[in-house]
């Protein structure tokens, strides 16, 4: 199995091009044509990292958070960006990060830390819009029904309500085109030889690709007329942050006990106390203070996140509590999720390497200490 072949699976369930636009996501070291020798899922990538991954004989680490962020302009090892990149170059190691990607996605981080909590009814807290795009394009009458089922199978109408409102970290769950995912077909004209029709779908942008390429082999025009737009809906599988409910109300310091308990943590910075019972929860896993104000609107009881400065425990306005549980706390359940993830999904890589080699680390790599 190659590099390219896990990446495939890694995408399907967190499609890089969901990521934020200031993040470094994809495979930041090696090549995908590499045949894999193990895989190591991590939090970050530090030099220990690496050597974890060289001890197992790993020649893919997947890391969440990506180890080169920002441009490099030299590679001499003073600092330990570099230290690591050079290490895993000179030992054949591959890196991918998938970072906001997995943020972004309906089964991602978020969704793990609702798992871990025991929330229901959980939903996307802020879905992302410009997401949906809408391809319209001309076709002889006899052609259309093909044409388009062919565009159906590159993933177009895949855009609408999952079958149940409750979902795992396995990923699964199966579409169904929403109202807006339909489409048309009506005459618009004639050719020399035939009346022609239009031909309106809806896909979500990261199938865009694929949908062009079904366009370009199954149409018979050799030029193919087409127009593409970018639909304003929310995508509400996509997005930041989630909010669930408590199966039953709890009593708020009750409530942030088990927050500490859950989430190993040596502290829990939060805002006042409200004097009423917790039932509907926001979380969003790492710096999460640009959400405050959508957990307020979602009329959540508590936002769980991290990295709140001082001022910012202000804006809870007594409208509901604001619990910091710390970056890597948030996070860290994470590289559970995608080797799990991945163990399903890569039943046997070759009879020489079992699903065994996807390797868990075993390295806390959490920079920030308590006493």
């Amino acid at each position: 199995m190659q590099i390219k072949e896990v990446i495939q699976h890694l995408e399907a369930l967190a499609p890089t091009t969901y990521a934020e636009d200031f993040d470094n996501v994809g495979l930041l070291v090696g090549n995908q044509n590499t045949t894999i020798t193990g895989i190591l899922v991590t939090l970050d990538t530090l030099e220990n990292i690496v050597d974890e991954a060289i001890e197992n004989n790993c020649n893919l680490i997947v890391s969440f958070h990506p180890i080169v962020f920002k441009g490099i302009k030299k590679f001499n090892g003073s600092n330990y960006v570099e230290r690591v990149v050079i290490k895993a170059i000179k030992h054949d190691i591959a890196i991918f990060a998938i970072h906001t990607a997995l943020d972004n996605a309906l089964h991602g981080v978020n969704d793990m830390m609702c798992q871990q909590l025991g929330l229901i009814n959980r939903r996307i807290l802020i879905p992302q819009s410009g997401n949906i795009k809408k391809l319209i394009t001309y076709a002889p009458i006899a052609e259309a029904e093909m044409l388009r089922s062919k565009l159906f199978e590159a993933g177009a109408g895949i855009i609408g309500n999952y079958d149940n409102c409750s979902f795992s970290s396995e990923g699964t769950g199966t579409f169904r085109a929403s109202e807006y995912a339909n489409p048309s077909i009506g005459e618009v004209g004639k050719t020399h030889y035939e009346k022609e029709t239009q031909i309106q779908i809806t896909y979500p942008k990261h199938n865009e690709s694929n949908i062009l390429k079904a366009l370009f082999k199954n149409h018979s025009y050799e030029e193919v007329a087409y127009e593409i737009t970018t639909l304003e809906n929310q995508h509400q599988h996509i997005g930041m942050g989630m909010i669930g409910e408590l199966p039953e109300p709890v009593d708020e310091l009750t409530f942030l006990k088990h927050i500490k308990e859950v989430f190993k943590t040596g502290c829990v910075r939060h805002s006042a106390l409200l004097g009423k019972p917790v039932k509907k929860v926001a979380v969003l896993g790492g710096s999460g203070s640009f959400a405050i104000k959508n957990a307020q609107r979602a009329e959540a009881d508590i936002f769980i996140t991290a990295d709140l400065k001082y001022h910012q425990f202000y804006e809870a306005e007594e409208k509901l509590i604001l619990a910091d549980i710390g970056h890597y706390e948030s996070e860290q359940y994470t590289k559970n999720l995608i080797v799990g993830y991945l163990r399903k999904k890569i039943s046997n890589f070759a009879p020489s390497l079992p699903v065994g080699r996807i390797i868990l680390s075993d390295k806390n790599t959490n920079p920030i200490q308590y006493i």
